[in-house]
């Protein structure tokens, strides 16, 4: 088989496992939203930015390792694979023993339960201890099941919370002295979030049983410290990216405005942050697929025109998607409970935050390309030191709104800085007189919207509607693109 089609085959069943888990995320909103308090949906919020956070260092990059050493030496990547998942392991079992020792500690610091404590730690040592165990499939090219165990985690997470949120309060109602209530609180609370999480990467551990009992358990110490002297510097540079995601989520606690309870600004802030995910799942698309597109034409004769054809086509994309999103604002904030629209002026920002992280990624080829690799580091710590500094000054000032803008200048940045480097290094004629036309436009039609924006609902939807559909016509006038050919599509009998 060709290995494009089969890299370009693999990538597109990964890249769905990961989008179907995205679009059942977002789908969660609206209930979440409207069966807990914002105060509630902001402590999960800072409970899962740590796992988040927490999952990037505990898993010390050892997928990529070894994916590495398997790959030089196949002849030994059962025994590879042992260590791997034995050191894992182990490190995944001290830090749930001595999270749990010091779970009271932990809950008189932060305020949460104990056991949401626990329920964390389970939830980081099971998904740390499965990395390796998903990073085998991978390595084995088992991409069907990678994504059917993936589908089983997401959709048995989506039972759970259903059975949560729906019959257990019900359940409690008829049985008020259960013995479940020693794991979650008769009427829903973030508890209930976290306990359907930790029963999915149950599922998830079930579902390798048949391949741990299989497994002949082998630890190579040699192999180990090749492991970790390869795997923790990936760490390290990776968790910059991850942090400057999350970031702003752990430093509410510290930093809110004393207006009302961080909490409850975290909640709204995060709530509106999610309606976001249409553009983030056309990024994360076209990241799947643009990547290995990227590289195989690297030996093309007029790669750096493609490249630089692909940036502008993906801006003007972008802003359609930022204006079918932004310029109908009511209509989306109907998908959160009434008590977390006050932040929906966040989802504009966050829109064109999302836009400039995909102009990253379209940038970061030329480090890719050009083997500098190092300078990714350099490029996020830099976005990721303009993100703190951004939420630590104006926080306390404009709260939940100083975390939106923390994103966007942070993105920004990382372009500015990116597309320097790469005139130096490696340029591309990239016609960013274009991609700059298109971005002001759309950020031109949506100020208008508005600012000169009609009383009347319905009147305002159709005007909107107008602009959208002017935008499309510019870009394809411009691009000179011929519009018969989708006419006639419709036009054939």
């Amino acid at each position: 088989m060709n290995p494009l089609k089969q890299l370009a085959g693999q990538t597109a069943i990964y890249g769905l496992s990961s989008i179907v888990a995205r679009v059942i995320n977002f789908f969660f909103v609206p209930l979440y939203t409207r069966m807990l308090t914002t105060g509630n949906y902001g402590l999960a919020s800072e409970l899962l930015a740590y796992i988040a956070l927490l999952q990037v260092v505990l898993t010390f990059g050892m997928e990529t390792g070894f994916f590495r050493f398997a790959s030089k030496d196949k002849s030994r990547s059962e025994i590879i694979f042992s260590t791997a998942l034995i050191s894992l392991g182990s490190s995944s079992l001290l830090f749930l023993i001595l999270t749990t020792v010091f779970s009271g500690q932990l809950s008189s610091f932060t305020g949460h339960p104990i056991n949401y404590i626990i329920y964390s730690a389970l939830i980081l040592a099971i998904d740390c201890f499965t990395a390796i165990l998903f990073a085998e499939l991978r390595f084995k090219n088992k991409a069907g099941r990678f994504a059917l165990f993936r589908s089983i985690k997401i959709l048995s997470e989506v039972g759970f919370n259903v059975l949560l949120f729906f019959f257990l309060p019900v359940y409690f109602v008829a049985h008020p002295d259960s013995f479940l209530l020693h794991f979650v609180p008769a009427r829903p609370d973030y508890g209930y979030i976290l306990l359907a999480i930790l029963l999915s990467c149950v599922v998830s551990i079930i579902l390798f049983l048949p391949r741990l009992f299989r497994l002949n358990f082998v630890f190579s110490k040699q192999q180990m410290n090749e492991l970790l002297i390869y795997s923790l510097p990936l760490m390290v540079a990776g968790l910059p990216g991850v942090a400057n995601d999350f970031i702003s989520r752990i430093f509410f606690r510290f930093f809110a405005p004393t207006t009302s309870p961080w909490q409850d600004q975290l909640g709204i802030f995060n709530a509106n942050v999610k309606l976001a995910v249409f553009m983030v799942l056309f990024v994360q698309m076209f990241r799947y697929a643009a990547e290995p597109f990227f590289f195989s034409s690297a030996l093309r004769d007029d790669m750096k025109k493609v490249y630089a054809d692909v940036m502008k086509y993906f801006v003007a994309f972008c802003v359609l998607i930022f204006l079918g999103i932004a310029m109908y604002p009511e209509l989306f904030a109907l998908l959160l409970g009434k008590s977390f629209r006050s932040g929906i002026a966040v989802l504009p920002i966050m829109l064109v935050a999302n836009i400039l992280l995909g102009v990253v990624f379209n940038l970061s080829m030329w480090y890719k390309l050009s083997g500098k690799t190092h300078y990714a580091l350099t490029i996020t710590v830099l976005g990721l030191g303009i993100n703190i500094v951004i939420n630590i000054f104006f926080m306390p000032l404009y709260g939940f709104m100083a975390a939106a803008w923390g994103y966007l200048f942070s993105y920004l940045a990382m372009v500015v800085f990116s597309y320097y480097l790469s005139r130096k290094y490696y340029p591309i004629p990239y016609d960013w007189k274009t991609i700059i036309l298109y971005f002001l436009t759309g950020i031109a039609i949506y100020l208008v919207s508005v600012f000169v924006a009609p009383a009347s609902f319905g009147i305002r939807i159709v005007l909107n509607t107008l602009y959208i559909i002017g935008f499309v016509v510019f870009v394809l006038k411009r691009e000179k693109i011929d519009t018969r050919r989708f006419r006639s599509l419709f036009t054939k009998a």
